[in-house]
């Protein structure tokens, strides 16, 4: 058995490493716009909340997407990568991605604002 070297900390009294509630939110915010393949010109990049409780962090996302389009198919690519992303990233586990769609944009009326003119 080797001997114990007198001075060093055990692993498990070292302390620990705490990342803050904001950076998981800026991670989760990143991962939902990577996991958009396009976002309207005018719509606002994707915000994150973020709860954390020991190595959980429950994520709720809010973006503005394109209509029409799959936009369930779209929520489930959010939820999907973003958790990836954290767990990843952070090392932490994302047990609830909320996505929440705060506005659509649609392309008609788009192509309508655009054809006006004062």
């Amino acid at each position: 058995m080797a001997a114990e070297v007198v001075g060093q900390v055990a692993p498990a009294e070292r302390g620990a490493t705490r990342i803050a509630d904001r950076v998981i939110a800026k991670i989760a915010a990143r991962a939902a716009r990577e996991a958009l393949r396009s976002l309207p010109e005018e719509a606002a990049p994707p915000h994150a909340t973020v709860s954390v409780h020991r190595d959980a962090a429950r994520v709720r996302v809010s973006l503005e997407l394109d209509y029409p389009s799959d936009i369930g198919g779209q929520c489930g690519a959010v939820r999907r990568h973003v958790a990836e992303r954290v767990q990843a990233l952070a090392g932490m586990d994302v047990p609830e991605v909320a996505v929440q769609v705060e506005r659509l944009h649609s392309a008609q009326t788009r192509a309508a604002a655009q054809g006006r003119t004062r």
